[in-house]
């Protein structure tokens, strides 16, 4: 079964054909995955190399100049890095890039704290007007990066990662997914989170909500879930924290409680493998269950 990034690369490498607008800039990640592509449109597929503030400033340029512009590499170099290029070369200048990340929080441990990037999201919150999509499956990944890709001269951000959940969900660019329903509160599961989230409120009595995009959030859905009891819990794979603003506003004029889980703040140093780095953070279905079952109960 392919990954987010191999369905990535293989939907570009097909958009290319398709649509004369659309250009790919690289930073060497993946640049062997699009040399095919490269051979066809070689006016349209830049690689810069490892020069990462170059890449959302070619971006911008072609945006510019009307193309379509996707620009990709690791999280940490496409967000974290270049962040100075993301906020003047594109969203102040006004012009628009659809940025497509691998490697999130905590895929590549082995590669140490350069190549984790739990705050991304939450540093292009700083920015305005920015669509984020936080697919949970390859399914996913393609349908948002097709909608991203067409969705007008728009900034995007799409969260690839290799942590994923076993089954797609048929998602809504936009809108959170009921996947289930109960009474005694919602959980709201971001991404590659939902599998653990369905497994440990397996026999819990709430609402679960899915989220593929994050931005904009969906308040509507999750004002109508919550009904007269409106505790709610944020699962995300990123930085703890990231949505709770936007929870709260959404639930501004009813009484709520919102616990926030997510990878934490303070730094682990620890090497390891993805399920290792999730039940460091609480992640994991049995410590989800117990952080839930806590707050719910």
């Amino acid at each position: 079964m392919d990954t987010m990034r191999e369905r990535f690369i293989d939907v570009t490498s097909r958009l290319l054909d398709e649509d004369p607008r659309l250009a790919v800039v690289l930073a060497d990640i993946s640049a062997a995955g699009f040399v095919r592509a490269a051979e066809r449109h070689p006016d349209r597929l830049v690689n810069v190399g490892i020069r990462e503030q170059l890449l959302i400033g070619a971006a911008a340029g072609l945006a510019f100049t009307g193309m379509r512009p996707i620009a990709h590499t690791f999280a940490s170099f496409l967000v974290e890095r270049p962040f100075e290029q993301v906020k003047l070369d594109l969203t102040h200048q006004g012009v628009g890039a659809v940025l497509v990340s691998a490697a999130g929080s905590y895929d590549w441990p082995a590669g140490g704290r350069t190549h984790m990037a739990p705050g991304d999201v939450a540093l292009l919150d700083t920015l305005p007007d920015w669509t984020v999509h936080v697919p949970g499956h390859p399914d996913e990944a393609e349908r948002l990066l097709r909608h991203a890709v067409a969705d007008g001269d728009r900034n995007v951000y799409v969260r690839l990662s290799e942590h994923r959940n076993e089954q797609a969900v048929p998602v809504e660019p936009g809108r959170f997914t009921v996947v289930r329903e109960g009474a005694r509160g919602t959980v709201l599961a971001v991404g590659p989170m939902l599998d653990a989230v369905l497994a440990a409120t397996g026999n819990l009595d709430v609402t679960v909500l899915y989220a593929a995009t994050v931005r904009p959030f969906d308040g509507a859905t999750l004002r109508a879930a919550v009904g007269e009891r409106a505790d709610v819990v944020l699962v995300e794979p990123y930085l703890a924290g990231t949505s709770a603003n936007e929870a709260h506003e959404a639930l501004a004029d009813l009484p709520h409680r919102v616990l926030a889980l997510g990878v934490p703040r303070g730094e682990h140093r620890q090497y390891g493998s993805i399920a290792e780095h999730l039940t460091a953070y609480g992640l994991d279905a049995p410590s989800l269950r117990d952080r839930i079952g806590t707050f719910l109960w």
